[in-house]
């Protein structure tokens, strides 16, 4: 098993003011290493794309300035100060609103006007922490970066690469978000809390007395206010033509819509139509349609997927029969993974529901992310 060695350089702990990112702070500096804390702020990132303006911490705040339900807040930024100062440790604010707008706002809009349901924790977790954060933790002396994710990293001799695995608890198993990063990443990368429950990381907090110990887990996007994303789309893009059709499987008008992006497949609330039940089974972006159908006709035995990223193995001919997972909390279907183009074919043993565009297919081995994709139909 991979694990961190007294002689490795400076720790950065990207700290969001929560319970398990001040754990994993603590218990880097219990096990004697030299760690310093870093909160990345997100600040103007949230405002209209065509504007590239924003309110500081909008969309982020609560009344009363206390951040709930969300990270990255302006709250959270004073708690994982106070965290860092009760644990002797330096701690700095990173202002990442111009990646952040770029390369996580930016792609979940995107992704949401070609009528796809975005990933964007995914995206942040490849391009801003382990991208952007690095960069700037390297300027601090540190070369590995650790976080409050429940997932592990370990050190394979004989494949010669670095692995990723689900964490213990698999109630907060995080590892799902996690299929992005590179051998490259993967070799700074550090889970202190891979190995422990959640009700042991509140204890170890407890037990500390961090001042975090009984704030609740985020639940929304950080950028996302009051969890309507679709209202967070129309801000974005206030000049967007949205409305359209609602369409059965045969093409028959059943209804009206007034934004095909705030549907996903396998939404059936809130579709307005009588009858039914009615799923939606297809977003439409140039036509701006969006399709339903019953209960089986959400149902598909293969996906295709882009941007493969492969972490266990040296090629994807290397991989055989695996569980793959289409949405965080599925509990993954018995696949056969092989190239196609620059892309990948997935074909299922057995049928699979609600496969949405824009979600990821990560392929497990056991406990082992051997890999993921961007599913694109």
């Amino acid at each position: 098993m991979y694990t961190l060695s007294m002689t490795d350089d400076r720790i950065a702990v990207l700290m969001s003011g929560g319970v398990d990112s001040s754990v994993a702070a603590a218990l880097l500096v219990q096990q004697g290493h030299e760690v310093v804390g870093l909160t990345y702020n997100i600040g103007s990132a949230v405002g209209s794309r065509q504007s590239g303006v924003g309110t500081p911490g909008s969309g982020v705040e609560k009344a009363g300035g206390r951040s709930t339900g969300r990270c990255c807040g302006i709250e959270d930024a004073h708690d994982a100060a106070a965290v860092a100062h009760r644990l002797g440790i330096p701690h700095y604010v990173i202002n990442v609103s111009d990646r952040f707008r770029t390369d996580v706002i930016g792609n979940f809009l995107d992704s949401y006007l070609a009528g796809e349901t975005p990933l964007p924790c995914a995206q942040c977790n490849t391009r801003i922490k382990w991208g952007h954060m690095m960069e700037r933790a390297q300027e601090l002396g540190a070369n590995i970066i650790a976080t409050g994710h429940y997932a592990r990293v370990e050190w394979r001799p004989g494949r010669g690469r670095f692995v990723l695995l689900r964490a213990r608890d698999r109630s907060k198993d995080q590892s799902y978000f996690l299929f992005g990063l590179t051998q490259q990443q993967l070799a700074r990368a550090c889970f202190p809390l891979g190995d422990l429950t959640k009700e042991e990381v509140r204890g170890r907090a407890a037990e500390l007395g961090l001042c975090v110990a009984d704030k609740p887990d985020s639940q929304e996007l950080c950028f996302v206010s009051e969890g309507r994303y679709a209202d967070t789309v129309r801000s974005l893009a206030p000049a967007l033509q949205a409305e359209g059709e609602i369409v059965d499987v045969e093409g028959r008008t059943l209804g009206r819509h007034n934004g095909y992006f705030a549907f996903t497949v396998g939404q059936r609330r809130g579709l307005g139509l009588t009858g039914g039940p009615h799923y939606v089974t297809r977003v439409e972006a140039a036509t701006r349609r969006v399709s339903v159908g019953s209960a089986p006709d959400l149902y598909a035995d293969r996906l295709e997927a882009g941007d493969p990223n492969l972490i266990g193995y040296e090629t994807w001919d290397d991989l055989g029969r695996v569980r793959a997972r289409v949405r965080y909390r599925h509990e993954g279907e018995w696949a056969r993974v092989r190239r196609e183009g620059s892309g990948l074919r997935v074909d299922f043993e057995r049928p699979v529901r609600a496969i949405a565009p824009g979600q990821a297919a990560v392929f497990y081995d056991g406990d082992e992310v051997v890999g993921g994709a961007w599913i694109r139909g």
